[in-house]
């Protein structure tokens, strides 16, 4: 895995927020805007975490984690779902789905750092070892 973070997320003034947010966690930040893009550029240059919105134009978010916990390296990246779908079963199926935490827009940009910092001290995601993180601000 790289030591890049990779944020995914269709609206830019967000994806630019996040950016910055994260710009002292990780060395690196890469951006995409559609879920094509983002699955990509997960697959050809693994991240070190991966910043997924769950409604994205051309490829849903859900269907983008999926693509990356099939494949052998993408088994292995941490995911962070930030959204604005607030509901219980988006907080579930986070969790049943293979991402390690999940957190709802709009947020605390103090509170995104101290997560995704953690996801990246963590290292690697192990599917059987670490829970959905239920981060909500409203």
């Amino acid at each position: 895995m790289g030591d890049h973070i990779l944020v995914i997320e269709d609206s830019a003034p967000i994806r630019r927020l996040v950016e910055i947010c994260l710009r002292d966690v990780g060395p690196t930040i890469i951006t995409a805007a559609d879920g094509p893009s983002g699955l990509q550029s997960a697959v050809s240059n693994p991240p070190a975490l991966i910043v997924l919105d769950i409604g994205l134009p051309g490829m849903h978010g859900w269907d983008v984690l999926a693509a990356v916990r099939s494949q052998p390296v993408g088994a292995r990246i941490p995911v962070l779902i930030l959204t604005a779908h607030a509901n219980e079963e988006d907080r579930f199926r986070a969790g049943t789905d293979g991402a390690d935490a999940f957190m709802t827009k709009p947020f605390d940009p103090s509170d995104l750092v101290a997560l995704a910092s953690s996801l990246l001290a963590s290292g690697a995601h192990t599917p059987a070892g670490r829970q959905t993180v239920p981060v909500t601000h409203e």
